[in-house]
């Protein structure tokens, strides 16, 4: 693969059913020009994440008709999950990869965005780097509610109003934030605990919005499959707030409750820079192999 080179990174609020996220995944690779890197599921928060990469003309088109996929095969008044989402395709992010600029990935992401709404009526939000307002740079203030609160919101609120689309959700689908951003690393820790509440308490005390580390967002959950309670968290700079310091932070303010770690999830892939240092909490990560690291499965 030569030339200018983005990833996409699309999470859809379907983490149970294989064959629909196996279907999502075929419908990208039918676009040509890209390749699937990876798909992973996560039944508790009923979510999956698509990795992808190519051309940037492809890579537009390949996440259409992963939108388009996932509008037929997910029904939002029938899903439910510990993670939060406002539609079937919920977040669509571009991220310069190769030989390509951020703020051509934001345009990108606007040309998917109109797209999305003129092919399949879905209304779509511009977020982080692509984001028209300032506050939708944040993708929180975009999901503010989730599905049933911005379905309410966005027809008596003018500031809910989407980029893209009417003041009236997707019935079944709802909205899609599209985007442009970095490469974010998605880590969870699992904690030998099922209380939520411990979860909960090391997120808050982490997270930037809470005067934590910068670059972080985190949430605790609870994982019912497997009765633990999780720190799930978004890295938005690893280079400046790194994984093995993310990693330190939860395992020590866990232990100050006397709760040790169960083992940590990547979820989608990885860059190589990102783990420099990572002899304490690589070994805990589940499921770990050299195709997990970006620039293995570019290679």
């Amino acid at each position: 693969m030569t030339g200018p080179l983005v990833e996409c990174v699309p999470n859809f609020s379907e983490g149970r059913d294989r064959q629909k996220v196996d279907a999502i995944a075929e419908s990208i690779a039918s676009a040509g020009g890209v390749s699937v890197l990876d798909v992973t599921l996560d039944p508790d928060h009923n979510r999956s994440v698509i990795t992808f990469a190519g051309q940037p003309e492809a890579a537009v088109e390949a996440a259409i008709r992963a939108a388009a996929r996932a509008v037929e095969a997910i029904d939002l008044t029938r899903q439910s999950g510990v993670h939060p989402r406002i539609g079937a395709a919920d977040v669509v992010p571009f991220i310069p990869a190769r030989d390509i600029s951020l703020q051509a990935c934001a345009g990108l992401a606007t040309m998917a965005g109109e797209q999305i709404w003129r092919r399949l009526g879905v209304p779509v939000y511009l977020y982080e780097a692509a984001a028209r307002r300032p506050e939708r740079v944040n993708l929180e203030n975009v999901r503010r509610g989730g599905f049933e609160g911005l379905r309410e919101a966005v027809r008596t609120d003018p500031s809910r109003l989407p980029d893209f689309g009417e003041a009236e959700l997707h019935p079944t689908a709802g909205a899609v934030a599209v985007g442009a951003r970095k490469f974010l690393i998605a880590f969870n820790i699992n904690l030998r605990t099922p209380d939520v509440r411990i979860a909960r308490a090391i997120a808050g005390q982490i997270r930037t919005s809470s005067g934590g580390l910068p670059f972080v967002k985190a949430m605790g959950v609870s994982l019912a499959s497997r009765n633990l309670a999780q720190v799930s968290m978004n890295l938005t700079d690893f280079e400046r707030t790194p994984v093995h310091q993310v990693f330190t932070e939860v395992r020590d303010r866990a232990a100050s409750q006397g709760v040790g770690i169960a083992g940590c999830e990547l979820i989608g892939l990885i860059p190589e820079k990102a783990l420099e240092r990572s002899g304490e909490w690589l070994p805990l990560v589940e499921d770990f192999h050299p195709d997990r690291i970006f620039e293995n499965r570019i290679r």
